[in-house]
C-alpha cells in the first residue's frame, strides 16, 4: 500500500504526485498551503491539520515563493521574542519582548495580523545584552529588538529586555520586560504592558512583557527581571519573572525549541526573567522561559539562547565573576498546508521532508525515538559539537567542533529511544588575555563529536586540542585537531602564533587553521558543507585570529553551526574574545 503502510502520512501528503488510483484519491490531500523557505523547517501535525514551522534563531530571511491555493489561507502566525537584557551587580536582567498573533492565544491580543504575499521578509533575531564584569562601574545592557520584514516597514517587533539594576549605578531599566532593581538606586525597570503604569510609556493593545522585581532585605535580595508572564519577584525571593509557553514550533514534549519547564517537561517556553543576586550565598532560579539564575558570587548563570530570557545577577564579586548575559532571541512563523491524520513513525526535534528523506534537526539536546518495532533499521547523521572560544587580548581562534558524519547507523533499538546532546560554545576568554574555553561534545547513540579547542591568549599561551584545535598565542603552537582520535577524522589543528602578537586561527572540519605571520593573523581554518538538511549548509569552520593592528572584541560563533569564536584584537583597551557556536545533531532516513 505504498507510503501509508509506513505510518508516516505527512510524507504520504509532500509525495502525493506520485500516487495513483485510490491512494491519491482518498488518501491524501493536494498541497495547497504557502511555499517558502528560510531558517530551520518543521513539518508536524495538530490534530488533523499539518504545519509548517520555520524556526530563526539567528538572523535570515523568510523567503514565499508561492502562495496558496483553493481553501488553504495565507496568514502566517508568529512569535517574535526578543534578545533578554543582561543581569548587573545585584538585579537580574528583563526578559526580551514577546509578541505572537497564534490563534487562541491569551497574548495575542492587540498584535497585527501577517498575509503573506510572494516577497522576501527579512527577519532579524536579536541578541542578548552581554554580560558585565561585577562591580558598581559595570553598565548592565539591554537587549537588542527582534522583528519580521523590512526595517521601515515591520511586519511586528519585539522590544529587547531591559538591563538590570546596578549598584550605586543604573537603575533598573525598561524594555520588553523590565530589568530587577537593586539596593541603591532601588528603581526597577518597565515591560511594555497596557495593564502596567510606568515610565515604559503606553498606551499599548498589546502586551511585551512585566516590569521588574523591587529589592528586599530580608534576606538582601535584588529584584528579579519581569518575565513575559509576569512580574520579576521582589521579597523574599528576588525571582525572574515567568515566561510565556507559545506552542507555534510542534509538540509541547519533542521540538528541543524554547526552555524546558520544570514541571511536566515541555518545550516552547520563552521570556523568563533574570533572578537577583541574594545574600547570604545561595541559588535563586531564573524565571521558566529561560531566565538565568541569580546568586551571590559565581552561582549566576546567563539567560538561555533562543529563549530571550534575561541575564542572572550577582550580589558580590570581583571581575572574574561576571554578571549573566541576556539570552539571544528567536522569531518562528508558521502555517498550514494540509489537512490529514495520523502519527509519524520516529519524533524528535524538528521534523522536515526534502528529496526523499525525512529529517530530524535538534538544535538542543532531545530524544529521538523510534515508537514502531521494524520501522526504522537505520539512519544517516551528522553530528557537529559546539565551536571554542576565542582568547582574550591579542587571542587567538577558538576551534571548531568535531564534525562526524555518515550514512547507514544501526538503530536496532526499535522501538526505543536515543538521547540526543547538542553541544554549547565554549565561553570566551576574557581581557587581560585568558584562554577561551572548549566546546562542549555532541552525542547521538555511538557518535561523539569532541568540542573544539579555545584561542590561546594574550602573549604565550597554546591553542587547547579538541575536535579542532584552537589557535596559539604569541609565539605558542596551536592546539591538535581529532582529538580523540576518530576515522575519519573530525577536524584539523589550529595555527601557531607569532612572536609579533599575531595568532593563529583556529582549526576547521575542512583545514588546519593558518600560523600568524609579522604582518597579520592565521586564516580560520574551513568549514565542511553538508547537504543532509535538503541544502547545502556549511558546518565547523575555526575561528579568526586576532592581530596586532586593531581594538575590538573577537566575533561569537554562529549558534548551531559548531563554528570557533574569533580572537580578540590588540589596542589600548583589554578586549574579550568571541564564544564558540553552539552545535547541532541532524538524522535523515527515506521517508
Amino acid at each position: 500500500m505504498g507510503l501509508r503502510s509506513q505510518n508516516n502520512p505527512i510524507a504520504a501528503y509532500l509525495d502525493v504526485f506520485s500516487n495513483s488510483g485510490t491512494d491519491s484519491a482518498s488518501e491524501a490531500v493536494p498541497p495547497a498551503g504557502l511555499t517558502a523557505t528560510g531558517g530551520v523547517i518543521n513539518d508536524y501535525t495538530s490534530g488533523n491539520d499539518v504545519y509548517r514551522a520555520h524556526i530563526f534563531t539567528s538572523s535570515g530571511t523568510f523567503d514565499v515563493t508561492r502562495l496558496a491555493t483553493g481553501s488553504f489561507p495565507n496568514n502566517v502566525e508568529y512569535l517574535v521574542v526578543a534578545g533578554g537584557g543582561s543581569g548587573g551587580y545585584e538585579g537580574g536582567g528583563g526578559a526580551g519582548g514577546l509578541r505572537t498573533n497564534l490563534s487562541g492565544h491569551p497574548l495575542a491580543t492587540g498584535n497585527p495580523s501577517f498575509t503573506a504575499s510572494v516577497a522576501t521578509y527579512p527577519i532579524s533575531v536579536g541578541g542578548g545584552g552581554a554580560g558585565m564584569d561585577a562591580g558598581p562601574a559595570s553598565v548592565p545592557i539591554s537587549g537588542t529588538p527582534s522583528y519580521i520584514g523590512p526595517s521601515d516597514s515591520k511586519v511586528v517587533e519585539s522590544t529587547g529586555g531591559g538591563g538590570a539594576g546596578n549598584f550605586l549605578n543604573n537603575a533598573g531599566r525598561n524594555g520588553g520586560s523590565g530589568g530587577g532593581s537593586s539596593t541603591n538606586p532601588t528603581t526597577l525597570g518597565y515591560g511594555r504592558n497596557p495593564s502596567t503604569p510606568g515610565p515604559a510609556g503606553g498606551p499599548f493593545a498589546w502586551t511585551e512583557g512585566h516590569p521588574g522585581g523591587a529589592y528586599s532585605t530580608t534576606p538582601y535580595n535584588a529584584g528579579g527581571g519581569g518575565g513575559a508572564g509576569g512580574a520579576g519577584y521582589g521579597p523574599p525571593s528576588g525571582s525572574g519573572g515567568i515566561g510565556a509557553q507559545v506552542l507555534i514550533a510542534g509538540p509541547a514534549t519533542t521540538t528541543g525549541v524554547g526552555a524546558l519547564n520544570p514541571g511536566p517537561g515541555e518545550y516552547q517556553w520563552f521570556a523568563g526573567g533574570g533572578s537577583g543576586g541574594r545574600s547570604p550565598a545561595g541559588t535563586v532560579p531564573g524565571g521558566v522561559g529561560g531566565g538565568g539564575s541569580g546568586g551571590y558570587t559565581n552561582e549566576t548563570t546567563p539567560g538561555q539562547y533562543a529563549t530571550g530570557g534575561g541575564g542572572g545577577g550577582i550580589w558580590s564579586g570581583s571581575p572574574s565573576d561576571p554578571t549573566g548575559s541576556g539570552g539571544s532571541g528567536v522569531v518562528i512563523v508558521r502555517y498550514k498546508i494540509a489537512q490529514l491524520a495520523g502519527t509519524a513513525k520516529a519524533t524528535g526535534g524538528a521534523i522536515s521532508f526534502s528529496g526523499g528523506k525525512t529529517i530530524h534537526t535538534f538544535i538542543q539536546s532531545g530524544t529521538f525515538s523510534v515508537p514502531s518495532p521494524g520501522g526504522l533499521s537505520s539512519v544517516d547523521y551528522l553530528v557537529v559539537a559546539g565551536g571554542g572560544g576565542g582568547g582574550g587580548s591579542r587571542g587567538a581562534g577558538g576551534g571548531a567542533g568535531g564534525y562526524r558524519t555518515g550514512t547507514g547507523l544501526p538503530v536496532s533499538a526499535s522501538p526505543g529511544s536515543y538521547t540526543i546532546t547538542v553541544g554549547s560554545g565554549g565561553v570566551r576568554g576574557l581581557s587581560p588575555g585568558t584562554v577561551g574555553g572548549s566546546g562542549n561534545n555532541s552525542v547521538f547513540s555511538t557518535i561523539t563529536s569532541a568540542g573544539g579547542g579555545g584561542g590561546g591568549g594574550a602573549a604565550a599561551s597554546g591553542g587547547v586540542s579538541g575536535g579542532s584545535g584552537g589557535g596559539g598565542a604569541g609565539s605558542s603552537s596551536g592546539g591538535a585537531g581529532n582529538t580523540p582520535p576518530v576515522s575519519p577524522p573530525q577536524g584539523n589543528s589550529g595555527g601557531s602564533g607569532h612572536s609579533s602578537f599575531n595568532t593563529g586561527g583556529g582549526g576547521g572540519a575542512g583545514g588546519a587553521g593558518g600560523d600568524g605571520g609579522p604582518s597579520a593573523g592565521g586564516a580560520a581554518g574551513p568549514g565542511a558543507a553538508s547537504s543532509i538538511s535538503g541544502t547545502s549548509v556549511t558546518y565547523a569552520a575555526g575561528g579568526a585570529a586576532g592581530n596586532n593592528t586593531s581594538n575590538a572584541d573577537g566575533t561569537p560563533g554562529t549558534v548551531n553551526t559548531g563554528n570557533g569564536g574569533d580572537g580578540a584584537k590588540n589596542g589600548p583597551v583589554a578586549r574579550n574574545g568571541g564564544s564558540g557556536g553552539s552545535g547541532i545533531v541532524i538524522i535523515s532516513y527515506p521517508t
